[in-house]
């Protein structure tokens, strides 16, 4: 069978435009906590220069600041940035906010002493090439550390059923695959000293019920209302059913709330 070489100025448009719809801040205020924790683990030292890929509203980039880290966030969505910089101002934090992308990121060589990236450039359709940019702008024996949800995990089962009803472009390596300790192995192989691979929980509260959860991410995610979009009335009524069932099924409240753990993986590598 013939292989599919995918059209990546056009792929990418299309990513910008999923994740600029909506309003992705929405949701992010609910991960405010994850962040700070995934920050937290990387014992950022006073004036430490720090990369926040894939950045989104500043989850991570606006901890690493008040750590004391020298930041720098880019993002492909720019409404994200303008968000971003807001919180950042609300909090009279020097955090410079830039448009980039992680696979060919807008930064020097060996310029930063730790990179991070959140459930973002685990999205990036080439991850070798991100895997490449990460260990070229850290500098020798800095850090590079991702979350990225895994396929077993809750958020990982919710990409399996839309992916389902809504198939990606041929080609592309499916995000997940960041979640696969092999995979990440074999991705990091190169100009990394040490790699610790460790699964660990977010925890996922909202202050409704499952149902209202899916029509919350329907009309904030920007992929999610890009995958429904994609659907005729029949396809959006059998999606929001396997979505809500999903959510009904994995939530441990009880009190009419939603509140789930979702697995993720948590790669902490040190650069050669």
């Amino acid at each position: 069978m013939q292989s599919v070489t995918p059209d990546f100025s056009v792929l990418k448009a299309k990513m910008k435009a999923s994740w600029m719809a909506g309003d992705f801040g929405q949701i992010a205020n609910y991960n405010v906590k994850t962040g700070e924790e995934f920050v937290a683990l990387a014992d950022i030292k006073r004036g430490s220069r720090l990369l926040d890929v894939a950045c989104g509203t500043g989850n991570i980039a606006i901890p690493a600041a008040r750590s004391g880290a020298i930041v720098t966030g880019v993002d492909i969505a720019t409404n994200l940035l303008e968000q971003a910089k807001r919180r950042a101002a609300e909090e009279q934090l020097e955090i410079r906010f830039q448009e980039g992308d992680a696979e060919e990121l807008p930064c020097a060589d060996h310029e930063f002493d730790i990179v991070l990236s959140m459930f973002g450039a685990m999205f990036a359709p080439r991850p070798e090439r991100v895997a490449a940019e990460f260990i070229r702008v850290c500098k020798p024996g800095g850090l590079i550390a991702m979350a990225n949800w895994t396929p077993e995990g809750f958020v990982g089962k919710t990409f399996q059923v839309t992916s389902k009803m809504v198939p990606p472009p041929p080609g592309i390596p499916a995000p997940i695959l960041w979640g696969v300790e092999e995979t990440v192995r074999q991705r990091l192989s190169n100009g990394i000293s040490r790699l610790s691979l460790t699964r660990k929980k977010a925890h996922l509260n909202f202050p409704f019920g499952p149902k209202d959860v899916v029509a919350f991410f329907r009309q904030y995610f920007g992929p999610t209302q890009v995958a429904f979009s994609r659907l005729d009335d029949r396809g959006q009524s059998e999606l929001t059913s396997q979505l809500e069932s999903l959510w009904t099924d994995h939530n441990q409240a009880t009190d009419g709330n939603t509140s789930i753990e979702a697995e993720y993986l948590d790669v902490r590598a040190i650069r050669a």
